[in-house]
């Protein structure tokens, strides 16, 4: 939310999951759109707006993952390991 970028020759600043407000007024922003950060990198603005540390979402995401793996069949075990460690990677 709030964030500035440019769309199709035009700044905008996203007030929706997919409403941003423009020079026109508020227009729906179709989701393949591509678009051009105005300003700091959106994961950076992300991590300090909520004040979460990598180690804080590590703990938390461990209790979920935990409670995930008793809910999901063994034959699922695999996959759900591979989506864990995609996370995981994320946050490095």
């Amino acid at each position: 939310m709030h964030a500035r970028f440019e769309y199709q020759g035009q700044e905008y600043v996203k007030t929706g999951p997919l409403l941003a407000t423009g020079p026109e007024g508020q227009r729906l922003i179709p989701k393949y759109a591509v678009l051009k950060v105005i300003g700091a990198e959106v994961g950076v603005t992300a991590k300090k707006a909520n004040g979460l540390s990598n180690e804080a979402v590590r703990k938390s995401f461990d209790a979920f993952y935990a409670h995930c793996e008793a809910l999901v069949p063994a034959d699922r075990q695999a996959d759900l390991q591979v989506a864990r460690a995609a996370f995981l990677r994320e946050l490095d």
